[in-house]
């Protein structure tokens, strides 16, 4: 990657120019305006689009609400927009990494900053102060967003990591008054903002440990501060109100890693489905499931090495036993095991309940909706509304081919007579009329065109799970009928969509082992991805490794700051090759920074 040699900055801050405007004593001074259009850049083989590569331009520039003219960002997603119109860094701070890194090469606009100030220290400046500049007036919104692009362009993989914990962040500006610039002109405070948390603090608050909730409670007053900062620091309220410490979720796992659960009983709830109860194996009861949650099952006997498979739980949140539904698939290596093998008496490995699809107490209307063996985590739902007595209103809507393989088709029935409020529209898309089904089913499929003729409630919360599609094709039609998107819930046992903020996308391909696999070292197993291979150093971090298998993953800073790839750890031990600044609970890993120190399983 090569760019324009510019002066190097300590001869630009030999030689910062006069101000040219008169009056209040200046805060600081605008040394440079740096702008940069996004460009594709090739790096550890993927094509990243990014408008980091800055350069400083000489004269007046126009500030609009949105840019300096001539500006841009590649991710608006992280950067850009009204709240994060402008970045600003300070030369007191390139000092500082120049002497920190020993280097000299350094020029203005090398952390992705675009204006360059004499003054202004994360320390000082705090949010909501407002600065005039030349023509224009500026609002501070929040520190600089914790990203791996600042590290590639400066060529320090750390860089993103060592912002946060030298607390040099930089900040963010809004444009409240539009005008002219340029280098030179003086930066005058015209009002401070309410609270006076500063820059340097406000990082702290979010991604350093044991953050205070009064001064996120403070942080939060400031109308200045950006949606998405308020957004992080109500998250963090909530879990220290919940027993959790602040900065962490609510407490953990009933049990680390896989336990021994003996099968209670199996039952077949259609050609294709079994109904599997597990118990403990020891004298230890089995806690309390959230309604909605799911079991992962490792299966030694079903292949080497150990397949996993993750199933949601169906029964009452607070029974004695876990009880799964099974659908044989065609060339399933795991369902053909469990189907042909398991009988009452055998064993199997069994992680603890977990995932975020959970039923939330409210009194607003419900939306119960399935497809297929995607009945068994709302199922489990329905069973605590009728274990509580629930008021709520109650929509139940599920399809499948036929009645034949309607799963569970008696015990929703029976359940859904509990309740008070309830409306059940049950669908077979290949229903031929010879048997009886649900009462009521109608032959058809559950589709956008379907929902638009229900009347569902507009302040409904909707549970959505079955195949993808089926997902995809309800929260649409949901969101045409008037359902606040936020309030749409869905389950997808296989892996999440990439979160790869500026990596330009490639043809999709399915997972894969490594071009060039190890032949020895502990084993990673990618449970969703159905996929296992074997680790060793020349990958950095289990987050390279799964980039090699091309499994998708989730990112933003690469340096074990903004939890993004935060990942259930489903069994084994890893250790940190950077120490993270905020370590995760110990059923999870930051994989950006982790090397596995055994065979581990993780859930993606």
């Amino acid at each position: 990657m090569r760019v324009n040699s510019e002066e190097a900055v300590d001869e630009r801050v030999q030689g910062v120019p006069e101000s040219r405007s008169a009056g209040p004593q200046p805060a600081g001074t605008l040394v440079s305006v740096n702008v940069g259009k996004p460009q594709d850049v090739e790096w550890h083989g993927q094509t990243v689009h990014t408008g980091i590569w800055k350069r400083s331009v000489p004269g007046r520039q126009w500030v609009g609400r949105l840019n300096i003219d001539g500006d841009g960002q590649g991710d608006l997603a992280g950067h850009g927009g009204e709240q994060r119109a402008v970045l600003v860094y300070q030369l007191e701070s390139y000092r500082h990494w120049q002497e920190h890194f020993g280097r000299t090469d350094f020029t203005h606009g090398q952390f992705g900053e675009n204006f360059t100030v004499d003054g202004l220290s994360d320390d000082e400046v705090c949010v909501g102060d407002r600065y005039r500049i030349g023509d224009a007036e500026f609002e501070v919104t929040q520190p600089r967003v914790t990203c791996y692009r600042v590290g590639v362009r400066l060529g320090e993989p750390a860089m993103a990591a060592l912002l946060v914990s030298h607390h040099r962040p930089g900040f963010y500006l809004r444009v409240l008054t539009e005008g002219w610039i340029q280098a030179g002109d003086v930066i005058v405070r015209t009002r401070p903002g309410p609270g006076r948390v500063a820059i340097r603090e406000v990082d702290a608050l979010l991604y350093l440990p044991d953050p205070d909730p009064e001064r996120l409670r403070v942080a939060l007053e400031i109308p200045a501060l950006s949606p998405g900062w308020k957004g992080s620091f109500r998250d963090l309220l909530t879990g220290s109100a919940s027993g959790a410490d602040p900065g962490s979720r609510p407490p953990g796992l009933a049990w680390s890693g896989f336990r021994t659960l003996r099968v209670a009983s199996v039952s077949a709830e259609t050609d294709t489905v079994d109904a599997i109860e597990l118990e403990a194996a020891d004298e230890i009861p089995l806690p309390a499931a959230r309604p909605g949650q799911y079991v992962t099952l490792r299966v030694p006997d079903a292949g080497q090495p150990p397949p996993v498979r993750s199933y949601s739980l169906s029964s009452t949140p607070g029974a004695a036993r876990y009880r799964i539904g099974v659908k044989r698939e065609p060339h399933g290596m795991v369902s053909e095991y469990l189907h042909g093998h398991l009988r009452p008496g055998s064993v199997v490995e069994v992680a603890a309940p977990r995932g975020e699809f959970v039923l939330v107490e409210s009194t607003s209307p419900l939306l119960l909706i399935s497809a297929g063996i995607g009945v068994t985590p709302v199922l489990a739902m329905l069973h605590s509304l009728v274990e509580q007595d629930s008021d709520r209103g109650v929509w139940w809507l599920h399809a499948a081919r036929d009645q034949t393989e309607h799963a569970f088709a008696r015990e929703a029935g029976e359940l859904l007579r509990r309740l008070n409020s309830v409306q059940m529209h049950v669908f077979y898309s290949a229903a031929d009329g010879s048997k009886s089904g649900a009462p009521g089913a109608v032959r058809g499929r559950l589709s956008v065109a379907t929902l638009a003729g229900l009347g569902l409630p507009s302040d409904a919360d909707a549970y959505v799970c079955g195949p993808a599609r089926f997902m995809a094709d309800m929260a649409t039609g949901l969101s045409a009928a008037g359902l606040d998107p936020a309030r749409v819930h869905t389950e997808l046992f296989s892996a999440q969509d990439a979160i790869n903020p500026g990596v330009v996308p490639g043809p999709r391909v399915p997972p894969h082992q490594p071009r060039d696999p190890a032949s020895e070292g502990p084993v990673v197993t990618f449970a969703r991805s159905g996929l296992s291979t074997d680790f060793n150093n020349r990958w950095g971090s289990l987050l390279e490794l799964a980039e090699a298998c091309d499994v998708p993953t989730r990112y933003s800073c690469r340096t074990g700051v903004c939890q993004t790839c935060r990942t259930p750890l489903l069994a084994g031990e890893v250790h940190y090759v950077n120490e993270p600044l905020l370590p995760p609970p110990p059923d999870e890993v930051l994989i950006c920074s982790a090397q596995p120190d055994s065979d581990v399983v993780l859930d993606m």
